[in-house]
């Protein structure tokens, strides 16, 4: 197995503990030349959903890596612990849907390996940090060109758990679709493809409330509800100037229905 330069980090750590740095510290011991890319510590805490869509999102983007994504409420349950191999990549984390997505962005799940192999792992497993001490210990051995298959059993990918479908349903002069992810800025992202907006045009209405379809936040004037296509190529909601997420009273897991008038 020809190795990577890098290695990702996706987690819901947050960065006022020690936890993200006993990452990075357990990947430096074992691979100190391997280069490290932090794409998110701010998941909400045990938000799978949120981590698998923020991953899935991001991969793509990254050079050829092992992405760690620790976003894992059954820590030290009976839940898998999984090495995922991609097209393009290596994915690394609990069974419990986080990972699927990502796999998918890669170019889909080639062979998956359940993380038996307790010589990859620290001399002492924490039952509450395998970010620590399982997932970041095997990203670094399999970095630096260790065999996959010598981390533990073959898993079948198609038993790998996977989240549920997000609601996404089209018809003519409308479509509904669910609340996928909510981002800093208040922005609301939404299931549905942005090719779904092909068929919406003239003035629009996002669950009662008027909007415009704009390229641009900037487009719109300030305090106006824009509908557009987001940089996941998603259909999402914007307020010039506001959160879209306030004034739509939304969370993720809610359905919007976007219609003309």
């Amino acid at each position: 197995m020809a190795g990577y330069d890098w290695i990702s980090l996706t987690t819901d750590y947050g960065l006022s503990d020690g936890f993200v740095a006993a990452c990075h510290g357990a990947i430096a011991r074992i691979a100190p030349s391997v280069r490290v890319i932090d794409v998110t510590h701010l998941v909400q805490p045990a938000d799978v959903a949120r981590g698998a869509a923020v991953l899935a999102q991001a991969v793509p983007h990254l050079p050829p890596a092992v992405h760690v994504a620790v976003v894992d409420p059954g820590v030290g349950t009976a839940r898998r612990a999984l090495a995922v191999e991609a097209e393009r990549g290596l994915l690394v984390g609990p069974d419990n849907g986080l990972l699927t997505p990502a796999a998918d962005a890669l170019g889909g799940i080639r062979r998956a390996v359940a993380l038996e192999n307790r010589d990859w792992f620290a001399p002492a497993v924490s039952a509450t940090f395998h970010g620590r001490d399982v997932f970041a210990p095997v990203a670094a051995r399999l970095a630096l060109g260790a065999d996959l298959a010598a981390a533990g059993s073959t898993v079948d990918g198609r038993d790998l758990v996977r989240l549920p479908e997000p609601v996404v349903v089209v018809g003519d002069g409308w479509l509904e679709a669910e609340v996928l992810t909510v981002d800093r800025f208040g922005n609301v992202q939404l299931a549905a493809p942005g090719s779904t907006l092909d068929g919406l045009t003239g003035a629009l209405r996002v669950s009662g409330m008027r909007a415009v379809r704009t390229n641009t936040f900037a487009e719109a004037g300030a305090g106006e509800l824009i509908v557009y296509v987001d940089s996941a190529d998603r259909v999402a909601l914007a307020i010039n100037g506001g959160r879209a997420v306030v004034a739509l009273g939304v969370t993720p897991g809610d359905v919007l229905r976007i219609s003309t008038t």
